[in-house]
């Protein structure tokens, strides 16, 4: 979501342009891919000593890492149900205490290298329909008792109103372990971080294809059209979407979606307090779901439509401000300063998609909307396995996955078709 009008953009810390890749270079491992998976595996394997040279199309955070609404969670977009149908109940519970271990090194890892990104703890996930109160309840009981997760307040009524200024949500589940951050700053300390540890980073650096052999040789091009290789050992796919025809079979499984946020004036500390008197991070669950928290400048960031068709959206500060206006009408007068949008990737399944394309070539994707904790996770699990201990990594390889139907022509129109179920289960 990163563009002249992104918020984060504006308030981000400066981060040197690193120059594009020219010639040809030799490392240990190459990532492929610039957001908070790349950095944190590019950071994890330079420190265990291996040389390291991680490729970024773009900017470092330009894709989803620098654009997102930063919260910081446990669990899978599939949600854990839908994981033990996919992989059995032991694997999940694996799988559920590794994403708890994700929010926890997400606090490490700011501590340990002194990432300056405004952290702050707590979230709620919101009821809206009275159907969502005895969902949430189920989510609290069944974390609690199978998964030993014991964070978790459901909360309604009176102390509600405290908390949160609206009347929109009559009850909420709220984690003291989760959390909210600035994601593009958080992406630039663990870069900084990576390079300070002797990684070597190319920014303007498209990878556009790679030949595997006795070593990987990765072909890239710069946007003036500057060529180079990097040859090496192992080869870390983490560009999601952004890797098309580099990985054609990896694109097949993951489909990009638009979603869009809002960025208010500057509130005041008074006013923006007292819409979120504790400062948690909230979102709806509903399936096409709202989410919003405040800034370190008291602003009111608001995110929640979302587009499923592949098609660039127009003015999407109006809509989204209705959105907002939905839960906070008392913010009627308050002007829109930024507006932003941008792709995350979805699997057919909403479960993450790690594994190898050969024994040499690891991919990360699929995060589906849960990747801002797991994706600094993912780069560690990868960093494990290269050096010889791949149990942890191997047990996301068991999730099964498939190619999103319909072939490049049809697999949108299907999607858009599928989501508008969605819509309107969620009005009822």
């Amino acid at each position: 979501m990163h563009s002249v009008h992104s918020y984060y953009a504006a308030t981000a810390h400066p981060f040197p342009l690193s120059s594009g890749l020219e010639g040809a270079v030799e490392c240990d491992v190459c990532v492929i891919g610039g957001g908070i998976t790349g950095c944190s595996a590019a950071l994890h394997l330079a420190e265990r000593g291996y040389r390291v040279v991680l490729l970024e199309e773009h900017r470092i955070g330009w894709g989803a890492s620098g654009r997102s609404g930063a919260q910081v969670l446990p669990g899978y977009g599939c949600g854990q149900e839908k994981l033990v149908k996919l992989v059995g109940r032991q694997a999940a519970r694996g799988m559920w205490d590794l994403s708890v271990e994700a929010v926890a090194l997400v606090r490490e890892l700011i501590q340990r290298h002194g990432i300056d990104c405004d952290w702050v703890d707590g979230h709620l996930q919101a009821a809206v329909r009275p159907r969502h109160r005895g969902e949430l309840l189920d989510e609290q009981r069944s974390l609690e008792k199978d998964y030993g997760y014991s964070s978790l307040r459901f909360i309604d009524g009176p102390e509600l109103r405290e908390l949160l200024a609206t009347q929109r949500y009559p009850a909420g589940l709220y984690d003291t372990n989760a959390g909210h951050m600035h994601p593009l700053n958080y992406t630039l300390g663990l870069a900084s971080a990576a390079r300070r540890h002797g990684a070597q980073i190319f920014e303007d650096t498209r990878a556009v294809r790679y030949q595997d052999g006795a070593k990987v040789t990765v072909h890239t091009r710069q946007a003036s059209g500057t060529t180079g290789t990097v040859r090496c050992d192992h080869l870390v796919l983490c560009g999601n979407t952004g890797l098309g025809a580099t990985a054609p079979g990896l694109a097949r499984k993951i489909m990009s979606v638009g979603t869009y946020i809002v960025a208010t004036e500057p509130l005041g500390e008074a006013r923006a307090r007292a819409l979120i008197a504790n400062n948690m991070a909230v979102n709806d669950i509903n399936w096409i779901l709202d989410y919003f928290r405040r800034s370190a400048d008291h602003r009111l960031l608001f995110g929640g439509q979302v587009s499923y068709s592949g098609l660039k959206s127009g003015d999407t500060a109006q809509p989204t401000r209705t959105r907002m206006l939905g839960v906070f009408p008392q913010l009627a007068d308050v002007k829109i300063e930024y507006a932003w949008g941008g792709y995350l990737d979805i699997t057919m399944n909403r479960a993450p998609h790690f594994g190898r394309l050969e024994p040499k070539v690891y991919f990360l994707q699929g995060f589906s909307g849960h990747g801002i904790a797991l994706a600094g996770l993912a780069g560690k699990l990868t960093a494990e396995a290269l050096a010889g201990t791949a149990e942890r990594f191997d047990l996301f390889t068991r999730i099964p996955h498939t190619n999103f139907p319909g072939g490049q022509l049809l697999r949108r129109p299907a999607l858009v078709l599928a989501m508008l179920y969605y819509r309107l289960r969620d009005l009822l």
